[in-house]
């Protein structure tokens, strides 16, 4: 045979038992399903923490500002107005209709009760809590702690499945995240929906990566990308599919129950998602490996013959005479190549998150309809996802770096329009969403194909990690438009240009291997070189 006279890799082994076949268009159904709720819970606080306009009404009446009925249509009115300070003789329905604006005298919080409009909302966490004027503070704070529970998510839960495997901790973060997430449902207050939320975002991390790992470890080369963008697009499903969610039910309890129950249905996946036979001959766990290879190839309509059998059989001796040490995240950094090629995955992670989410989690600030925008929004994803498939197979480096700096020229050409033009501004953002979008689809593949076997969970975790230290950063960039009108999307703009340079310093992984070893990553270096 041809192969007996050399090592055979693991990507040849897929090859010849059918790199995208049935098995692992089966696998990709049961990875893709999740991804439409890991959707709705990353960005379902565009509703359930939206401040809908409200004015303070004073404790009873007689003390200077009656109850009365209160026209809430006119959506300018400025978050901390009050009533209290407003004479009797003005309140009045034609002076009610107009904006409402703060003066010096205008007091920072409530002595009496919020009066919250119901035009659009019914209930949303600001609304049961007061999170406003003084308190609007902790909306930010509740924010940054869900991406702090994903950041944790990241760390925790990509060590874990390099020791316990990406199936188990799959289902670990699957069971978990239905559990908080219809708790949060029920919270009693602000501070344990804070924590319940935080909990939620650490198994979103465990499920959006491993899944991602189990269906890229499973696939042959020439359909890794492919299937990477596949998972994408059901993200992207459920992005568009929250706006009608969010319309349909106003109730932020209601809400955030109806797209957390669902997830009980995922218990079946117990009996049907699959191991990483790759994992398991990294984990000298070579017998469970050879017998998951010769199911998939049953089912691909592949089986392996008695030559077949002694190719992957040769695969297992050589690794089994290969370093058993345990490898740690200190292995990312601990060689030339792989520290450079680590730093700068990280930044692209940090940076797509970082500008991800600084535009998607502030839809309002566009001032068009809040369900429109969002599905505006996620409509967007289809096709920044989709021109990567005719991008990617050409280069991955070439199209991480053109998306990145399209995405930064696009935020950074918004400073320049007018503010009377909020057509052009709008429209240059969602550039800017579509290059990010494209950009971010982009990484999960390309960080997949740069990190060896035995460290490829580890580095998808730490640039994971990263990548929710941008999504903590990103609530937090806002507040600089205080000090400076245009200070967020100058930020948002020079980042993914920065990044945009950095990865000309990256490898090609289009139509290549998978790296097994570290030492795969440095010899490929010497080769190049």
């Amino acid at each position: 045979m041809a192969f007996q006279d050399r090592k055979m890799s693991f990507d040849e082994v897929l090859d010849r038992i059918g790199g995208f076949g049935r098995f692992q268009k089966t696998l990709y159904v049961w990875i893709c399903l999740p991804q439409i709720f890991l959707a709705f819970h990353m960005l379902v606080s565009v509703f359930t923490g939206a401040v809908p306009p409200h004015l303070c009404r004073s404790p009873q009446p007689g003390d200077g500002a009656p109850w009365l009925g209160l026209n809430y249509s006119n959506a300018s009115w400025e978050t901390c107005s009050s009533l209290q300070n407003v004479q009797p003789s003005q309140l009045n329905h034609s002076n009610l209709s107009l904006p409402i604006r703060e003066s010096s005298t205008t007091p920072k919080s409530c002595n009496g009760e919020w009066e919250f409009s119901k035009d659009v909302f019914l209930s949303t966490v600001i609304t049961e809590w007061d999170l406003v004027c003084e308190n609007a503070m902790l909306n930010h704070i509740g924010s940054s702690i869900y991406m702090f529970g994903l950041l944790v998510g990241a760390v925790m839960f990509g060590a874990l499945a390099d020791k316990y495997g990406r199936r188990n901790i799959i289902l670990i973060g699957l069971a978990a995240q239905v559990i908080f997430g219809v708790g949060a449902a029920f919270a009693p207050n602000f501070y344990i929906y804070v924590m319940l939320r935080f909990v939620v975002g650490m198994t979103v991390s465990a499920v959006i990566i491993n899944a991602f790992v189990l269906g890229t470890e499973w696939t042959g080369p020439k359909q890794r990308m492919l299937a990477g963008v596949i998972t994408d697009y059901f993200f992207g499903f459920g992005y568009i599919l929250l706006a009608g969610v969010a319309y349909l039910i106003r109730d932020w309890r209601q809400l955030q129950l109806v797209i957390s129950a669902p997830g009980f249905l995922f218990l079946f996946y117990i009996w049907v998602l699959p191991k990483s036979a790759r994992w398991l001959m990294a984990n000298q766990k070579h017998e469970e490996a050879l017998d998951l290879i010769r199911k998939a190839a049953l089912i691909n309509g592949k089986p392996l013959d008695d030559d077949d059998i002694e190719l992957c059989q040769s695969l297992i001796n050589v690794e089994k005479l290969e370093d058993q040490r345990k490898y740690t995240v200190l292995d990312l950094v601990r060689t030339p190549r792989m520290r450079k090629q680590s730093l700068i995955i990280f930044y692209l992670w940090f940076v797509n998150v970082l500008v991800y989410y600084g535009l998607s989690l502030n839809i309002s600030d566009f001032g068009m309809n809040i369900y429109l925008t969002q599905m505006i929004f996620g409509l967007v994803e289809m096709p920044a996802r989709a021109v990567t498939l005719f991008t990617l197979n050409r280069s991955r480096r070439i199209s991480q770096l053109a998306f990145l700096a399209t995405a930064g020229l696009a935020c950074l050409l918004t400073i320049f329009v007018p503010d009377d033009l909020s057509v052009v501004r709008t429209a240059l953002a969602m550039v800017g969403k579509f290059g990010i979008t494209a950009s971010l689809s982009i990484v999960y593949i390309y960080s997949a194909e740069l990190f060896p076997t035995v460290i490829r969970q580890n580095g998808i975790g730490m640039g994971s990690m990263c990548a929710r230290a941008g999504g903590v950063i990103s609530p937090i960039i806002y507040l600089l438009g205080k000090s400076s009108h245009h200070a967020p999307m100058v930020v948002f703009g020079l980042c993914p240009l920065i990044g945009s340079a950095l990865t000309m310093f990256l490898p090609e992984t289009a139509h290549k291997s998978l790296p097994d070893s570290i030492e795969d990553v440095e010899c490929t270096g010497d080769s190049e070189a």
